[in-house]
């Protein structure tokens, strides 16, 4: 993490003592929150204020859970079955007109992590040469529809390629030329991850072929229990993390790992680097035209029916 990182431990000693990091959690609000999935960099934050006692400093007693299957997190929020789930803002918008109760209460990773991605050595230089070729994804309804824009960005319409449901396999679809593209692919892991097994590969970026920018990962909590004083505490806890992250980049890693020495690996390391500059610096702080833009987006495209109210889909906690 360079040569700044050899002055960290004495800051971060020092910044403990100022927030009382460790201290004994008396009477502390227990929080379940579900990841999206398992464990990995995109929950830095969360990890780190757990392994630095932030949220026993903030009188939480916080239970991370990865979940089994990751379209349940926001199903169990809205059941009441957990407190917070780690989300998307895109599939928040769908969850509410379909009429889960759910409020995004934070933003965890601010900017789009979805690309197209094909293998940078293929005859694929550009998404106009996508034409006849097959391009697998994970998750339909919102990906299918962010392919269909980019590629008619380019002239081409989705009934110009060839989709294949390749389930979570995305890059090994891609290296073994199953597909020709894959949509839905993170550009924080997969292109590592091809990296690392020597196959380079080339990302084309929804938000800078006509997708409107959002909100990758989010914190989203049960619409009937905003008023949870704990929901605050949490955040000020994720964002002293995230602002220790920043601090001292080497600590925060060596922090994170700590959770699981399984989590101590090449991919992770490379993925720890690309994600840190993206997590939100203010993770309550909403910002309602990017929701309602979106929210326009969406209906355009025909995925919702109706563009709700920002207020439907989100929420600024004090």
């Amino acid at each position: 993490m360079g040569t700044r990182g050899l002055a960290a431990p004495l800051g971060a000693a020092v910044l403990a003592l100022l927030l009382g990091w460790g201290a004994p959690a008396t009477g502390a609000s227990k929080l379940t929150i579900i990841l999206d999935w398992f464990v990995n960099p995109d929950h830095g934050p969360l990890i780190v204020a757990k392994q630095k006692g932030l949220f026993v400093a903030k009188g939480l007693d916080v239970s991370l859970v990865a979940p089994s299957d990751p379209n349940d997190p926001p199903k169990l929020v809205a059941a009441g079955q957990a407190d917070i789930a780690v989300s998307y803002q895109p599939q928040l918008h769908l969850q509410v007109a379909n009429g889960l109760p759910l409020r995004r209460i934070g933003t965890l990773v601010a900017t789009p992590l979805n690309s197209l991605l094909v293998l940078a050595a293929g005859p694929i230089d550009g998404i106009g040469k996508l034409r006849g070729r097959k391009v697998g994804f994970s998750v339909g309804g919102f990906e299918d529809a962010l392919l269909g824009v980019m590629l008619e960005k380019h002239g081409l319409a989705l009934s110009d390629v060839e989709l294949i449901n390749v389930n979570f396999s995305l890059a090994p679809s891609l290296i073994s030329k199953r597909v020709d593209a894959v949509i839905g692919a993170f550009r924080n892991f997969e292109l590592n991850q091809m990296a690392i097994e020597g196959k380079r590969g080339r990302a084309f970026y929804p938000e800078e072929e006509g997708v409107p920018p959002y909100d990758e990962l989010i914190y989203v909590a049960n619409s009937e229990k905003l008023d949870h004083p704990a929901l605050s505490r949490f955040l000020d806890a994720v964002e002293l993390a995230t602002q220790f992250i920043v601090n001292h980049p080497g600590d925060a890693w060596r922090a994170f790992v700590s959770y699981d020495p399984k989590l101590e690996n090449e991919l992770n390391r490379r993925a720890w680097r690309d994600t840190l500059p993206r997590f939100a610096l203010r993770p309550r702080a909403l910002d309602r035209a990017r929701y309602a833009r979106f929210a326009r987006f969406l209906k355009a495209r025909g995925i919702i029916s109706k563009a709700l109210p920002v207020s439907a889909y989100a929420v600024e906690l004090k």
